[in-house]
């Protein structure tokens, strides 16, 4: 590891820096995978890999079955799927994924926000060897309090979020992943649908801050359909990150900036805050279901439990109304006593109540070699502060209070190896259910979504009903009808 270090600063062939490349990845998920006992910090390897520059291979497109990609937003959709059409393996498709939202739907996933992912390796090598991982980098209060911090903000966890994805699970150069969001940032795009409704519900008093009116609303009017989004201050920060790291955002001169302008967008980060706040991996908490296991994401991802415990509910025969309400009840019973989440889950979770939660966005995305990857994130209100730190295009995203129930789930066959359900819910107190219903409908059918879920719930869903890689024919992919999203994917 010190050898590759002291080699940085001297310009290298392109076979070299593969080679480097490859090997600081082998290297950091082994490092992550001997840290990972239960659930561990990404610490002392993230202050190793989070802030070292890029290396850069050539990708080769693939023919046949590739897979599929499937986004609340259609661009976010379509770049995951030209990543594995490039021969990127479900991490790498779900970083460009995660990273083209925070460009087209910054109202739920800028990277500002945090949130947390799944990840399933079929293999029987590399972290999660034949079964499922959490990545957690759920959001993290990142402001001081004091005369000028009016609207405590969040750390931005998603650029290391994704960043710890990508090393343990990811294959093409991180850099590569960030350019079609820096792209679309910088040159524009029609403004998304997905965005346009959400600009309709807080443009008011989103517009009242001159950095966010510039964005959304300039000339004093929020973007309508059909009007371009250009983000000129976000393209030079996605930049940034990839030329000198994802590190520069916590430990570097990006991070002084950000600081700095957060200061005067009234969110209060510090720099030390955001220079410990790692992400994790995690056991996730798994059920039987016949000859599968079903994975949901754990606390403090906690939208998780909440579904596990919907998804226990529906196959001991409860209705979906029974199935809600012990969803409601469990995450109502964690938030209060927390302890072990399986001793949660056995209990009655009788009583209490949620208050109105944040909205969040989920993602899903399925290779060819059945590595599948669900995530979501959130920040924490619409458009989080509603507030861009200048200079920065970073909207700031609030301080969680409440923390969103986040959920997704993933499914597989430990002894065929084989991946067979994935799914993410969305809907703010509806979102554990969602996903329980997506899961539970995908298990019992031929086909990814055969009906909606219940409302507010929404979900994306990938299924392949005689598991991947053996039978890519039996595989489909779904977005919620009622979202304006994309399911890509196939040949």
């Amino acid at each position: 590891m010190t050898a590759i270090k002291a080699m940085r600063g001297q310009p290298q062939p392109a076979s070299t820096r593969a080679r480097l490349t490859a090997r600081a990845a082998r290297l950091a998920a082994s490092a992550l995978l001997l840290a990972s006992s239960g659930c561990s910090t990404l610490g002392s390897v993230g202050k190793t890999f989070f802030g070292g520059p890029p290396g850069g291979v050539e990708a080769q497109r693939l023919a046949g079955f590739i897979g599929a990609a499937v986004a609340d937003e259609p661009r976010a959709a379509l770049a995951g799927r030209e990543i594995l059409a490039s021969g990127g393996t479900a991490a790498d498709a779900a970083v460009a994924m995660g990273f083209m939202l925070g460009v087209t739907l910054p109202s739920r996933a800028g990277l500002g926000g945090g949130g947390a992912c799944l990840a399933y390796n079929p293999s029987r090598t590399g972290p999660g060897a034949g079964s499922a991982e959490a990545i957690l980098f759920t959001p993290v209060a990142g402001g001081a309090p004091g005369p000028t911090t009016d609207r405590p903000a969040a750390v931005p966890m998603v650029p290391r979020g994704l960043y710890a994805l990508h090393v343990r699970y990811g294959k093409l150069p991180f850099d590569s992943l960030l350019a079609p969001a820096e792209q679309a940032a910088r040159f524009g795009i029609p403004i998304p649908r997905a965005l346009v409704q959400d600009l309709a519900v807080v443009a008011g008093p989103l517009l009242q801050d001159p950095n966010a009116r510039a964005v959304f609303g300039p000339g004093g009017q929020p973007l309508q359909e059909g009007s371009t989004l250009q983000q000129p201050e976000l393209a030079a920060t996605i930049a940034a990150l990839r030329r000198e790291g994802v590190g520069d955002l916590y430990i570097g001169t990006l991070a002084r900036r950000v600081a700095d302008a957060s200061a005067l967008a009234g969110g209060g980060l510090q720099l030390g805050v955001m220079r410990e706040a790692l992400p994790r991996s995690a056991a996730p908490i798994t059920l039987n279901f016949e000859r599968d296991r079903v994975a949901f994401l754990p606390p403090p991802a906690d939208g998780g439990l909440a579904a596990a415990a919907a998804f226990e509910s529906l196959q001991a025969g409860g209705s979906v109304g029974t199935a809600g309400a012990r969803a409601a009840a469990i995450a109502s019973r964690w938030r209060r006593v927390g302890g072990d989440p399986l001793a949660v889950l056995a209990s009655g979770g009788e009583g209490g109540s949620l208050p109105t939660l944040p909205a969040s966005t989920g993602w899903l995305a399925l290779d060819r070699d059945g590595n599948a990857v669900a995530c979501t994130v959130t920040m924490d209100n619409l458009f989080g502060t509603g507030r861009i730190a200048p200079g920065t295009g970073l909207l700031l995203a609030s301080a969680p209070n409440p923390a969103p129930l986040l959920s997704a789930a993933l499914a597989w066959n430990p002894n065929l190896r084989g991946f067979r359900a994935a799914a993410v819910g969305t809907g703010q107190e509806g979102a554990p259910l969602a996903t329980a219903v997506a899961m539970n409908n995908a298990l019992h059918s031929a086909n990814a979504l055969p009906v909606p879920v219940p409302s507010p719930g929404r979900a994306d869903a990938i299924a392949c009903s005689r598991y991947l890689p053996d039978s890519n024919e039996s595989c489909s992919w779904a977005v919620d009808p009622r979202t304006p999203g994309l399911a890509a994917g196939g040949n």
